[in-house]
């Protein structure tokens, strides 16, 4: 079970959702159950119902699907590029929450001896020079270096809310599981494709590259 200061980890996130209103009395519910699911019940309930409902309850969250929450928006829609779609910034807290109650449960597990560093480091620089590349190659993206304003804050949503939440469901609780089930790499395919099959709603191009 997480040491007590984890646990206090995502309350500053739910606190000013419940004061400026983007969190109502039912979410606040909501992300206490999941939060002591997590914290609580690995101790107290069978591996494969605990992992089960975390691996819900996480997917719920990510996807907007509890009741309770609503998103803050951070800049209403513009165009970012001339021939881009209309894009609005929104912070859903939900996915937040989602990120850093899966990050106080992480930070509290052992960590195994890591034996293949410079081949992870590798396979992470190949993958952030390839995966542009093959989007690019898509159709998915294209080439037009910009500094378009709000980059950074941009930068901060995507990386602190949706990347720590996906990475922290899919690798930290889906992955590990499936390679304890079905060995490293029908693990590591398995969980890349599952990925991949999340993001179809946005296209099949964009599943491909995720």
């Amino acid at each position: 079970m997480p040491p007590l200061y984890l646990h206090l980890l995502p309350m500053p996130v739910l606190g000013l959702g419940l004061y400026l209103g983007y969190i109502d009395g039912l979410g606040a519910a909501c992300a206490f159950c999941y939060l002591a699911w997590v914290f609580r019940g690995e101790a107290l309930l069978p591996r494969w119902l605990w992992w089960s409902g975390g691996l819900l309850g996480g997917i719920a969250l990510a996807a907007h699907l509890l009741p309770g929450f609503q998103p803050m928006l951070l800049w209403p829609a513009r165009q970012l590029s001339s021939d881009a779609p209309p894009f609005a910034l929104r912070l859903s807290l939900d996915k937040l929450l989602l990120g850093l109650i899966l990050l106080a449960w992480w930070l509290s597990r052992p960590r195994p001896l890591a034996r293949h560093r410079s081949l992870a480091a590798l396979f992470g620089v190949a993958t952030l020079l390839l995966v542009p590349l093959l989007a690019m190659a898509l159709g998915l993206v294209a080439w037009q270096p910009k500094w378009p304003q709000g980059l950074l804050l941009w930068l901060a949503v995507n990386l602190c809310v949706a990347v720590l939440a996906e990475e922290l469901l899919f690798r930290g609780l889906l992955q590990t599981a499936l390679i304890k089930r079905l060995g490293i790499w029908p693990g590591l395919l398995l969980t890349a494709g599952l990925f991949g099959a999340a993001h179809l709603p946005f296209s099949a191009l964009f599943a491909v590259v995720a």
